[in-house]
């Protein structure tokens, strides 16, 4: 049982080479698009089979392809390398973009007024005020009806006798 999981490990670590050296031919890749960086890291890689005079040429070139964001060197040779930053895009602010609405300053506590003493039998007795008003309106309209009708039999009346 030994021997299968060591086959079993030995085969994960081969598997994790694999996946290694693939990640780092497609990084070589993507770096290669990149002003040089490229070359310098394949300098790098020929510095360990070549040697020392050719180790030196590569240490300035690899320094030459130095990017420097956020720091200013101080050899001349290596301000070369440096990046300008990168230019934000521009954001309005919709609140600040908007002119400042010039509303007159008053005293906030002079226009406070107190609720009437009687607001909350009021608000408890609404619904059934707006009852007896529908109600009171129902009423006002049937008298007005009755007396119509009273006004129109009254003439009719008077019109008959006339003709009498």
């Amino acid at each position: 049982m030994g021997t299968e999981e060591e086959v079993s490990v030995e085969q994960a670590a081969a598997a994790r080479r694999e996946r290694l050296k693939a990640l780092r031919a497609a990084q070589e890749l993507l770096s290669a698009g990149d002003d040089d960086s490229g070359q310098a890291d394949d300098n790098n890689k020929a510095t360990d089979d070549d040697d020392d005079d050719n180790d030196n040429e590569d240490a300035e070139d690899f320094n030459l392809s130095m990017k420097f964001r956020n720091y200013v060197p101080h050899d001349k040779q290596l301000q070369e390398g440096k990046v300008t930053p990168p230019e934000l895009p521009k954001f309005e602010d919709p609140v600040a973009a908007a002119p400042p609405q010039s509303e007159k300053k008053e005293d906030p506590f002079v226009n406070i007024a107190p609720k009437k003493p009687n607001w909350d039998l009021r608000r408890d007795v609404q619904k059934k005020l707006d009852k007896l008003e529908r109600r009171t309106q129902k009423a006002m309209f049937t008298l007005m009806q009755q007396q119509e009708k009273e006004k129109l039999t009254a003439e009719n009346e008077e019109g008959s006798r006339m003709e009498d």
